[in-house]
């Protein structure tokens, strides 16, 4: 939603006189200060004066615009930021956030809040600006996710602005007719979701699960509400028991710590169970964790601790500190049970591992210092799956890349190896192939075998959670149709998908080359002599093709006629 630009008389020398008022700091409102506070809480010498002329801005260009609720406009960016001031985000992460929608809304250029607050804030809100819908038709929503992926290359804040911006706006989806918002809960959960859960900010990513889960499927959503209230109810005294039980025992083995109960939300506690609540306890929609000050050391010796007093499950047992997830989440998970036949899962990790757990690359950017030590975050071992997605995109359209990244980037993915000990991620049921493109195309295209975890396997073979893969190589590229029936992921069928093409070419080039030769010679003409002296070059050229290649393959498609040609080399000689 816009407002006109004033561009005559004193109306627009008023509009643009507010504006270098408010940009000066000249203007101040006062239902920006819980932002500020909230800000200064996680960054007590934060610089807030330029928070404060943000927000000027911001409300100043965006006056007279309404919401679909009736509220002012302004309502929504400052949501935005102070969802991403309570996860600890810097002050320019917070600019960018107040002012992410008025270059898209508003007469305000990109070049203009560049002038007035720097490139850092503009590249984050260019990142999440939307292309206009009137030059990319149908593409501007897979173009515009296209362009966040870029931006995001150069700055992983984009992301955690389109994440907490998608999230203000389920918050207040209410207000939208319910063909909407079935839309925006579903292109939520197939696109943004996938990067909370990879960018490991799971603070967001629970209440976005939720919202999606309650407007997707509002029947489960409400039945799922309603077995935890009860669950919860029913035998939380047992459950405050075992938390007591669990403090004494560590106390006994000297640990410091903190128990923290935290309640599962709706939409996990569903998928965990089918759908199926019968039997749902208070165990059950509760995760029992268990912070210790510093030392991953410590975290083992907790771990026995909980061992001594119940029995654990040892098929249940879970190191992510030896072993971390793909998103760097580091934590001991171990499921026991209690005298009472009570089976519950208690998390172990230290208070620094539990900040990455519940917000991620947020925690990482946060501990960064510089600018150069924000963009060194993009570049983590975790974030790798961010280089393959980037070095794939520009090959395919707006749809393919889309449907790319409901594939490779699902919440249930597998950590695999390369023999040299480097973390490739990938979503289960992948393969050797996937694995080797997800490595490069070059690679993939010149795939031969694989060895996994030391023996030699079949290229369908479906790799497992922590597995060493080595791929066999051939001198040349010559990629298969069958492969496609085998691979998982959109790097792998985008680079297969290419080869096959460009090898159709090289054979489509080859005929078409032979039969040009074929002609000559029958005329008294060497087709090698033409190319060697250049003719065959100019004819193709003259004839707008930029190499013989494209030449010949249009002799054999029949663009070009064979016989027409040869006619047209023959007279460039003569």
């Amino acid at each position: 939603m816009g407002t006109a630009d004033p561009t005559t008389g004193a109306t627009s020398r008023t509009w643009w006189q507010r504006l270098n008022a408010a940009t000066a700091g000249r203007i101040h409102h006062t239902e920006v200060e819980p932002l500020v506070r909230e800000h200064l809480r996680w960054h007590p010498r934060a610089g807030v004066d330029t928070l404060r002329r943000a927000y000027a801005v911001a409300h100043h260009l965006h006056d007279g615009q309404r919401r679909k609720s009736g509220e002012p406009y302004i309502s929504h960016p400052l949501a935005v930021a102070l969802i991403l001031a309570e996860t600890g985000v810097d002050t320019a992460t917070l600019v960018a956030a107040l002012l992410h929608d008025t270059v898209e809304d508003t007469p305000y250029t990109v070049g203009q809040l560049r002038a007035q607050f720097g490139d850092e804030v503009a590249i984050m809100v260019d990142g999440v600006t939307k292309l206009d819908r009137s030059m990319y038709g149908a593409d501007a929503a897979g173009e515009t996710f296209r362009k966040m992926v870029l931006a995001a290359s150069a700055d992983l804040r984009v992301l955690l602005i389109k994440l907490a911006d998608r999230l203000h706006n389920l918050r207040t989806l209410a207000f939208q007719p319910p063909h909407k918002q079935r839309k925006i809960a579903a292109a939520t959960r197939e696109a943004l979701i996938p990067f909370a859960e990879r960018l490991g900010v799971y603070a967001l990513k629970r209440e976005l699960e939720d919202l999606c889960f309650a407007y997707l499927e509002p029947e489960a959503y409400e039945a799922t509400v309603n077995a935890i209230a009860e669950a919860r109810s029913r035998d939380r005294a047992e459950l405050d028991g075992v938390v007591r039980r669990l403090r004494d025992v560590l106390s006994e083995f000297r640990i410091k710590n903190d128990v923290i109960v935290r309640d599962r939300h709706p939409y996990s506690v569903h998928t965990t169970r089918g759908g199926h609540l019968e039997g749902l306890d208070s165990f059950g929609v509760s995760r029992i964790i268990v912070t210790v000050p510093r030392d991953s050391r410590d975290c083992y010796i907790a771990l026995g601790a909980v061992h001594s007093a119940w029995k654990p499950l040892p098929a249940r047992l879970k190191d992510f500190i030896a072993v971390p997830k793909y998103n760097l989440y580091r934590a001991l998970h171990t499921t026991v049970v209690n005298n009472s036949g009570r089976v519950f899962e208690v998390i172990v990790c230290t208070a620094e591992e539990y900040r990455v757990s519940e917000y991620g690359l947020i925690a990482h950017v946060a501990d960064a210092t510089s600018d150069d030590g924000r963009r060194a975050v993009t570049r983590r071992a975790d974030l790798e799956w961010l280089q393959r997605l980037l070095s794939w995109q520009g090959q395919v359209s707006a749809d393919e890349l889309l449907q790319g990244v409901r594939t490779d980037l699902v919440p249930d993915s597998m950590v695999t190896f390369t023999r040299e000990g480097d973390l490739v991620t990938l979503p289960r049921g992948a393969t050797a192939l996937d694995f080797a493109y997800a490595l490069s195309p070059e690679l993939g295209d010149r795939y031969m075998g694989a060895q996994v975890d030391g023996r030699l396997v079949p290229a369908a073979t479906r790799l497992r959670d922590g597995q060493t893969v080595e791929i066999l190589t051939s001198e040349d590229s010559s990629a298969s149709a069958s492969w496609l029936t085998v691979v998982k992921t959109g790097p792998a069928r985008s680079g297969i998908t290419q080869r096959l093409a460009e090898q159709q070419a090289e054979r489509d080039a080859s005929q078409g080359r032979a039969e040009i030769r074929e002609r000559l010679r029958t005329a008294g003409y060497s087709l090698l002599e033409l190319e060697g002296t250049g003719v065959a070059t100019s004819v193709a050229r003259r004839l707008g093709y930029a190499d013989l290649e494209g030449l010949y393959t249009a002799a054999n498609s029949g663009d070009i006629d064979p016989g027409n040609l040869v006619t047209e080399l023959v007279g460039s000689v003569r």
